[in-house]
C-alpha cells in the first residue's frame, strides 16, 4: 500500500517551471510525459491516481505516486480549488497578449523552426525577422554541440543571451519543443516567465500542435 495520499478536489496544472521543462527538450523522459499530457488537457483535470498512471503511462500506483511527490519537491506541478480553463479563441488572436509579459521590456516574439515569427511585440517588423533567423540558427548551432553541452559540460538548459558586462540578459533565445515543432521564445531584457502567462502560452500551443 502506497503511503501516500491524494487530496481530495484538487485540480492540477504544470507550474511555470514545469511548463517549461515541459518543452525545454524533445526527450521523452517519465515526468515531461506527464506535464505534456496535462497540458494537452480541454480544462485542468482533478488528481486521481488513476489520472497520474494514464498522463505518465506508469502502471503501479505507488510509482505514479512517487513520481507525483518527485515533481512537486521539484516545484513543477501545481494544485487549485478549482479548474483552469486554456486560452479561448484561436491561437493566432490570443499570442499577443500572451507573449506581452514575458519581457522586462515588452520586446518578445515567438519564432518557428523555419526562422520566422508567428508574432511579435515590441520589436520593429525588420528586427523580428532578423532575430527569427537567429533564432533558428541558435537551435540548430545546440543541437549540433548538444553532446559537449549536456554530456561533457552537464548543462541542461537549452537557451541562450546575449549579456552585458554584468551578466544581465539583453535578449534571450529559449527553444521549446511542442508535439513535432520546435519554436524559439526570444525575450528582450529579463524574462519573466514564472508567471501564469507562460503557463497558457505553452498550454495554447501544445493543445495546436501536440494533442492527437
Amino acid at each position: 500500500m502506497t503511503r501516500y495520499q491524494i487530496q481530495e478536489n484538487i485540480y492540477v496544472l504544470p507550474s511555470p517551471a514545469g511548463a517549461y521543462y515541459a518543452v525545454s527538450r524533445p526527450e521523452d523522459e517519465v515526468p515531461r510525459r506527464l506535464l505534456r499530457c496535462l497540458l494537452q488537457q480541454s480544462t485542468s483535470p482533478l488528481l486521481s491516481v488513476e489520472g497520474l498512471r494514464n498522463w505518465s503511462g506508469i502502471d503501479s500506483d505507488d510509482n505514479a505516486m512517487e513520481l507525483l511527490s518527485h515533481i512537486q519537491s521539484l516545484g513543477w506541478i501545481e494544485g487549485s480549488d478549482t479548474a483552469i480553463a486554456p486560452p479561448e479563441g484561436r491561437l493566432e488572436d490570443t499570442l499577443p497578449e500572451l507573449l506581452s509579459p514575458l519581457s522586462g521590456n515588452g520586446k518578445v516574439l515567438l519564432a518557428d523552426e523555419q526562422g520566422f515569427y508567428l508574432c511579435a511585440r515590441g520589436f520593429a517588423h525588420e528586427t523580428a525577422e532578423e532575430l527569427s533567423a537567429l533564432s533558428a540558427d541558435l537551435a540548430t548551432l545546440h543541437e549540433r554541440h548538444a553532446g559537449l553541452l549536456k554530456n561533457n559540460l552537464g548543462l541542461r538548459s537549452n537557451a541562450w543571451a546575449v549579456v552585458d558586462a554584468a551578466g544581465n540578459s539583453e535578449v534571450g533565445f529559449w527553444p521549446m519543443y511542442v508535439g513535432d515543432q520546435r519554436f524559439v521564445l526570444v525575450v528582450g531584457g529579463m524574462p519573466r516567465l514564472n508567471q501564469p502567462a507562460f503557463i497558457q502560452l505553452i498550454w495554447a500551443l501544445s493543445i495546436r500542435y501536440a494533442t492527437s
